[in-house]
């Protein structure tokens, strides 16, 4: 796990309280990656890249990408160890490769390394062993495929900040349907998924600028489902902290659908179940606000003080 807090750090100023907590507990283990074809295929190794005639480069490392999707079940510790440990050397060397190389990232592969990211992160999170979780009282159930998860986080961090990166023939694959799941997964009990997930979406609001007013639109929709529907989802703080930078780089005079966002989302989720795990962050991105704009400052306070009275009145 240290691989992962240090790969995080290396990319990104985001803290990493939550994963370096993480790092001193123990707690109980999970994996939402049911879909297994362990019984149906053993992987084989392949050479390594670096060994490979630069001819044949091109067509080895899409193997080695096809191969890493192969999914297998983290729950039975015992089976598939070798397949296992296969796939886990070559997510590694993927990951080498394209941090160390240049001219690695050419069209035809784009295909390939986003079916091999989605078809490994992408998947239904399996429902809470705890019901009434709380996150300051109990202990996330842990991702078990994290040994595999946690380098195709990595590789995907290396693929969106080498210098071949094209956004131009990424948003073919790296679409809204994309983000949507991506924000899907802010939902993980994990800290340390949750920690990667957040360089990740932060990385992509920089780089596809056709994808930043949905990205908003979507965190806009899922703050809103918390406060009046669900009253849970584990990314609220991660996804505040995104938004405490995007609300920074705001150009003035401040949109009326950013100040919208403002009196409607962010001044009611200060009544939210849970306000403790992500006040600070809530803070921030109110005060980047009114940094921007003080005349802000009357009306926020004048909900803060409505919303405030009419949540007492609903506990008496």
């Amino acid at each position: 796990m240290s691989a992962a807090i240090s790969a995080s750090e290396k990319v990104d100023g985001f803290t990493r309280k939550s994963v370096r907590k993480a790092q001193k507990q123990r707690r109980s283990q999970g994996s939402s990656q049911f879909r297994t074809q362990s019984s149906l295929v053993e992987l084989s190794p392949l050479p390594p890249l670096k060994d490979a005639p630069s001819s044949e480069q091109l067509d080895l490392f899409s193997q080695k990408l096809q191969q890493c999707c192969v999914l297998f079940d983290f729950m039975d510790s015992v089976i598939d160890l070798k397949s296992k440990e296969i796939k886990r050397a070559t997510l590694s060397e993927l990951v080498e490769y394209v941090s160390t190389n240049r001219g690695v990232l050419v069209e035809s592969t784009y295909p390939d390394i986003t079916n091999m990211i989605s078809t490994n992160i992408f998947r239904t999170l399996p429902p809470s062993e705890n019901p009434d979780f709380d996150p300051e009282e109990d202990e996330p159930t842990l991702e078990a495929a994290w040994p595999h998860i946690q380098l195709v986080y990595e590789f995907f961090l290396r693929f969106l900040e080498n210098p071949d990166f094209q956004p131009s023939i990424a948003k073919r694959y790296i679409d809204q349907k994309f983000v949507l799941q991506l924000l899907e997964l802010f939902d993980s009990e994990d800290p340390r998924e949750r920690e990667f997930l957040k360089t990740v979406l932060h990385r992509i609001y920089g780089k596809f600028l056709g994808l930043r007013a949905f990205i908003r639109k979507q965190i806009n929709n899922i703050f809103l489902r918390f406060i009046y529907e669900t009253e849970h989802f584990n990314g609220v703080a991660e996804l505040l902290e995104i938004l405490g930078s995007i609300i920074n780089g705001f150009a003035l005079p401040l949109k009326a659908e950013h100040k919208q966002f403002l009196m409607k989302v962010l001044i009611p989720m200060h009544t939210a179940k849970g306000l403790a795990v992500f006040h600070a962050q809530l803070a921030y991105c109110v005060v980047q606000f009114l940094e921007k704009d003080p005349t802000l400052t009357e009306p926020v306070s004048l909900f803060q003080v409505i919303y405030n009275s009419d949540t007492e009145k609903y506990k008496k």
